[in-house]
């Protein structure tokens, strides 16, 4: 069979796969993005809209290690797993505990603070070059905390924040209250990022950036690769229809799709699933000003074009499973603890996201060659990292210098963790 020949092959059109293309087909080379879905459709459709520069904290720490049985076991918790996923997770939670103590704590947090802290500039520059600036809106974030036992338990973690760079305030119920007006009197306060920027359509966003990719050459191929090898001078890709391809480069940046193909690659990852919900309430927007997450309930209200839109919680798991009922009826009945009135939602949503136990993402060439690049791992801030995973990937992908130092994202980390 015939095998076809291109320059750069992305796998996964997610938002990250999406920028790392436009990125390199800006300096001037041939792209070809394979997935099986539409552009955008995945995880970075669903997800809470927010440019999150204050997102340095990893997901696991002392505090959340302290708590972890409980948390896991209890499926109203804001972080669980799927009924029966214990024996498949075991390897990784054995992992997520030795990275959620102290030591392996900091130091995943300086690595996700190197990449975070200046993505609101950074996004706002791609916007402009892809003239979707009407998407962004610069209001700031707020975490709210119900009562003085949630306030002094995030004290404690902003504080952290602050350490690694974060700009934030708390607020008093009162000037709460006076930067959202319609949201229900609480007894904490909240603590507020006021350089933190949300967009208001995160699907229709990744859809003009694949516009965007496709009007200056880049183009879609609707499939999956089903297997893929490394040669002497290239790498040859065989998709599920028994299409071959021969790629001078190739970018896996398949979101929590990418731990098969990696492994093809010759790199074995700790990735799994957190599946993701969320529920949308059509003319509902102008209830929050901006992003509120329920800081004790990890969940988000964030207002889109024309909705509110409600997402939260991790729940661990597979790909396979489908939507947990109680799941979406939990995040109902918080939506509605909060505005009594809203009503039932017009849509809800499941989505995967990758997640590795340290909470950073993977951005390095394989272990094995460097023709083929790793963008995958971003957890929960795939959005707000796509345009300097972009950065990288187009500068490994170029043999040039990264912009930062990227040993901490390395692949090959992981062959030195204990856990």
């Amino acid at each position: 069979m015939k095998i076809d020949t291109e320059d750069v092959v992305i796998v996964g059109a997610g938002i990250i796969g999406l920028a790392c293309g436009y990125r390199l087909l800006q300096e001037g080379r041939s792209v070809l993005w394979v997935d099986p879905k539409s552009p955008g459709s995945g995880a970075s459709y669903g997800n809470a809209g927010t440019i999150a520069d204050y997102a340095v904290m990893p997901v696991g720490s002392p505090s959340v290690l302290k708590r972890l049985p409980q948390l896991l076991f209890d499926s109203e918790s804001p972080l669980s797993m799927q009924p029966g996923a214990l024996a498949m997770l075991a390897p990784w939670l054995a992992k997520f505990a030795y990275q959620s103590l102290p030591g392996p704590m900091a130091k995943n947090m300086r690595a996700i603070a190197a990449l975070v802290l200046d993505a609101g500039s950074r996004w706002q520059e791609l916007a402009r070059a892809i003239a979707v600036e009407d998407h962004f809106k610069n209001e700031g974030c707020l975490y709210v905390y119900r009562d003085a036992a949630a306030l002094r338990r995030g004290k404690h973690e902003m504080a952290l924040r602050a350490e690694a760079g974060v700009d934030v305030v708390f607020l008093t119920p009162t000037e709460l209250s006076e930067l959202e007006p319609q949201w229900p009197a609480v007894d904490g306060g909240a603590a507020f990022f006021p350089k933190s920027l949300f967009v208001t359509d995160p699907g229709d966003l990744a859809n003009k950036l694949a516009n965007a990719g496709a009007n200056i050459g880049g183009r879609f191929l609707t499939e999956s690769v089903k297997d893929l090898s490394n040669e002497r001078e290239s790498v040859v890709m065989t998709l599920t229809n028994g299409r071959r391809i021969r790629a001078h480069k190739v970018v896996i940046s398949a979101g929590a799709y990418s731990k098969g193909l990696a492994a093809k690659a010759g790199d074995k990852t700790p990735l799994i699933t957190e599946r993701g919900y969320h529920l949308e309430f059509e003319g509902q927007a102008n209830r929050v000003q901006r992003p509120i997450c329920v800081a004790d309930q990890g969940f988000y209200m964030t207002p889109m074009a024309g909705r509110l839109r409600v997402a939260g919680t991790v729940e661990l798991g597979g790909v396979d499973s489908k939507p947990s009922p109680h799941r979406l009826s939990g995040l109902i009945q918080q939506a509605q603890a909060v505005f009594p009135d809203l009503g039932s939602p017009q849509r809800t949503w499941l989505g995967f996201r990758p997640s590795l136990p340290d909470s950073r993402p993977i951005l390095s060439p394989s272990s094995q060659s460097d023709r083929i690049v790793y963008a995958y791992g971003h957890g929960h801030i795939g959005l707000t990292l796509a345009p300097i995973s972009a950065e990288i990937v187009a500068a490994l992908i170029g043999g040039r210098s990264p912009p930062c130092d990227i040993s901490a994202y390395s692949v090959q980390r992981f062959s030195q963790w204990r856990g």
